[in-house]
């Protein structure tokens, strides 16, 4: 076993095969990030909003983490080669390289539809919006905002958030709607301090 380990050592201390070993190696981090980021979430998402037997909200975590692990180590893996290949056929890296590969990889892995990849789909819609407004800025197309511009997003995206709710709820993604009933329209109903204070839904007469 140790004259293994050695070999294996030799191996990736020499620098022969980098290619190769990357792809392994990127497919090991996106499982391992997938775990590290899903299991806390799903756990207090669970306990703190599912009603269930503890038998199958430990399900529900498990599962969620093994797609969100899955799905991101593929990704990885098929991403990270796919640019290696047209790297090779090129003989040189461009800029719509890394777009194909991701937008390939993407269709094949995060656009089969399940929470999970929901959830990690809205989450870099978020973010991608936000780089390129920051884009457009840095490359000229807008010019650069002469005050502070973070409480006018802040402002107009939780203006429209709740303009949906209140008017077009069916619109909101289905744990947004709950999450919000539950901070504004939950809030107006009680009939005793014992459901003032402790228990979100009324209790009954």
């Amino acid at each position: 076993m140790a004259a293994a380990i050695q070999i294996i050592n030799k191996i990736l201390a020499s620098g022969d095969h980098h290619a190769i070993l990357s792809l392994i190696k990127g497919l090991r981090n996106g499982i391992v990030y997938g775990a590290k980021v899903r299991f806390p979430h799903a756990l207090v998402m669970t306990f703190l909003f599912k009603s269930d037997s503890l038998r199958n909200k430990i399900i529900g975590i498990l599962q969620a983490t093994y797609t969100h692990s899955k799905n991101l180590g593929l990704f990885v893996l098929a991403y990270k080669t796919l640019t290696l290949l047209m790297q090779f056929a090129q003989n040189e890296k461009y800029k719509p390289q890394s777009f194909v590969a991701a937008f390939i990889a993407g269709y094949v892995i995060f656009g089969r539809y399940n929470k999970v990849n929901e959830q990690i789909n809205l989450y870099l819609l978020s973010r991608i919006l936000y780089g390129l407004a920051q884009l457009a800025v840095k490359r000229g197309y807008v010019p650069k905002p002469k005050g502070e511009v973070f409480p006018m997003f802040a402002a107009i995206v939780w203006g429209i958030v709740l303009w949906l709710f209140e008017h077009e709820k069916d619109t909101l993604q289905p744990s947004l709607a709950s999450s919000m009933t539950y901070l504004y329209h939950d809030s107006n109903t009680w009939h005793n301090l014992k459901d003032f204070l402790l228990y979100n839904k009324p209790s009954k007469k």
